[in-house]
């Protein structure tokens, strides 16, 4: 078993929190007893959440004691006392004990709101915990995903049957530029987008080839996660362009707005 894996898997939390299941808590005991790193693990965590119950700790509030007093105070008059005959040494003994009754009445509801605090303190936090782990993962995932799209694009670009067809600015829109990278075997059709303005809502690019003077249909641009679009197959073309269409596509280029062409060398 990978114990590392194990104690970063969020069981010696759960375990400690008391959230394990009966199953779970017999498996992380042995653990501990097979495993000296997890027993560090779970001492390690708990003593961490003590010193946060500590430094967090919400004092209850002052009118806490006010009010167990008034109730003690309702409850001894509304009671009917029996009437016993005390020497004074009695007399005494009683207050002292009422008396220490009561105090230990009030430290006892004071820990339970200090302990109650601490807890809520100490599970939101370990929930907090578990959020951003969650979401450091989820980006982590995005990330390992673009990188290996963007190492599929190098690799495909690097490879000598690709012909590639820079795509420049038409003029008026100098600065938008895209390259075709058309694989001279399978005649598949890849496009990058090197710098081309965000697509307005409803709004999306379409790629065409210019196949003895009219314009074919080579595919929509979608998220490439910053790769290479596939296209569709184009089997022969002497030029490329790209054009702004509605979402979805048109079968004939608005001449208005294109934005790059290039032709095939």
């Amino acid at each position: 078993m990978d114990v590392k894996a194990y104690i970063e898997s969020g069981i010696i939390e759960s375990f400690v929190l008391g959230l394990t299941s009966p199953e779970e808590t017999a498996e992380v005991q042995a653990m501990m007893l097979t495993h000296p790193e997890v027993a560090v693990a779970v001492n390690d965590f708990s003593a961490s959440l003590e010193k946060h119950a500590f430094a967090n700790a919400t004092a209850p509030p002052s009118s806490v004691k006010k009010n167990l007093f008034d109730s003690l105070e309702d409850e001894f008059k509304s009671a009917p006392a029996p009437v016993v005959q005390l020497r004074q040494g009695q007399k005494n003994t009683w207050k002292y004990l009422a008396a220490a009754s009561v105090i230990l009445f009030i430290a006892s509801a004071a820990m339970n709101v200090y302990y109650y605090n601490s807890y809520h303190n100490m599970q939101s936090s370990y929930e907090n915990l578990l959020a951003e782990q969650s979401t450091m993962q989820a980006n982590i995932n995005i990330m390992q995903t673009k990188l290996h799209v963007l190492d599929t694009s190098m690799e495909m670009i690097k490879d000598p049957a690709m012909a590639v067809v820079p795509m420049k600015g038409i003029p008026g829109k100098e600065d938008n530029m895209a390259t075709v990278y058309w694989d001279t075997h399978t005649k598949d059709v890849y496009v990058l987008e090197n710098k081309l303005p965000q697509a307005p809502a409803g709004m999306q690019y379409q790629l065409w080839a210019i196949v003895d003077g009219k314009p074919v249909n080579a595919g929509m641009l979608g998220d490439c996660n910053g790769g290479l679009c596939k296209m569709k197959n184009i089997p022969k073309a002497q030029m490329f362009a790209i054009t702004l269409e509605k979402e979805g596509g048109s079968p004939a280029p608005n001449m208005q707005a294109m934005y790059v062409a290039g032709k095939v060398s």
